[in-house]
């Protein structure tokens, strides 16, 4: 292991940065703490070397239980709106800003909580990894926390969404979290923007 002092995920990389042993470390990841709570880490999935990363906030409920990245009610919308924009799910990576569930206990049901700014910072060494090792030609930026973690504080998706602009050797589109549409109160409307922000951003590929 590559350690690094009290940095957050980054003591626990792996020396080797392919997905497979990124994955199997990140299991074992205690960075920040989140995982103290969380039934497991949720890391990405999606071939090697995807033209597209899409980048989400932190695993839901069913995410957490399931162990898979975008699989819950959001993941839906996702794979809706990917399907019309035209991007196969073949050139998609999946993946989360941060990789355990952060959530606020109510009676049985696990509530969904933002993660902090240090618990997204703690986690950024694993999607540092993930786009050197996929080395994507578009990042899809899916709400305000990815926003955080890779385009820095002061970038707004609401001002900003649809746009490309450079992150790396990559281009990055931002748009809403799927989530989103579903809490939205015209669900029609705020589909038709997020389905507008992938467009552009297979517009860009």
């Amino acid at each position: 292991m590559v350690k690094d002092g009290n940095n957050g995920a980054a003591e626990f990389l792996p020396d080797r940065l392919d997905l497979d042993s990124l994955r199997s470390a990140a299991a074992c990841c205690e960075g920040c703490d989140l995982y103290r709570n969380a039934t497991r880490t949720v890391f990405g999935e999606g071939p090697q070397q995807a033209r597209f990363m899409l980048v989400g906030e932190q695993p839901g409920d069913q995410e957490d239980r399931q162990g898979h990245p975008f699989v819950g009610p959001a993941g839906r919308i996702l794979d809706k709106g990917l399907q019309e924009a035209g991007i196969e799910r073949g050139d998609v990576y999946l993946t989360n800003a941060v990789k355990h569930f952060s959530f606020t206990p109510r009676g049985k049901r696990r509530i969904h909580q933002k993660p902090t700014a240090s618990e997204i910072d703690a986690c950024r060494p694993w999607l540092n990894a993930e786009l050197a090792a996929v080395r994507p030609e578009v990042v899809v930026v899916l709400g305000a926390t990815a926003a955080r973690s890779l385009l820095g504080r002061s970038f707004k998706v609401t001002r900003h969404r649809g746009e490309a602009v450079p992150l790396g050797d990559a281009l990055a589109v931002a748009t809403i979290h799927p989530s989103a549409v579903l809490r939205a109160p015209d669900r029609d409307a705020a589909y038709a923007g997020f389905l507008a922000d992938l467009q552009a951003a297979a517009r860009v590929a």
